[in-house]
């Protein structure tokens, strides 16, 4: 028997659905509703992505370049969608 290895089974973040994920921030918590970035309208919180503090990172998969930004450390994105267009707005920050 062959033993194949996969990594569906490594956890790099967790997500929270709605408010449950509001304070699943490295920095300031997440508001339950933000300015949508296309129309300006009110976006609610739809859900966060939470980097655990080990393994892989959003910021591994890019480096930092001096013509360009890219995140340095663990995240959280918050990710909201418009009351009125649907469209979605993300904030995140990093520890």
């Amino acid at each position: 028997m062959i033993r194949r290895e996969s990594n569906l089974n490594l956890v790099y973040a967790k997500v929270f659905l709605g408010e449950e994920g509001l304070d699943k921030s490295w920095q300031k918590e997440f508001t339950p509703e933000t300015k949508c970035v296309h129309c300006n309208s009110d976006a609610r919180i739809a859900f966060v992505n939470h980097e655990k503090d080990e393994n892989r990172f959003i910021a591994d998969l890019h480096s930092n370049e001096e013509e360009s930004m890219w995140p340095h450390d663990a995240t959280a994105v918050a990710v909201y969608f418009c009351k009125s267009c649907l469209k979605p707005t993300a904030l995140f920050n990093q520890g």
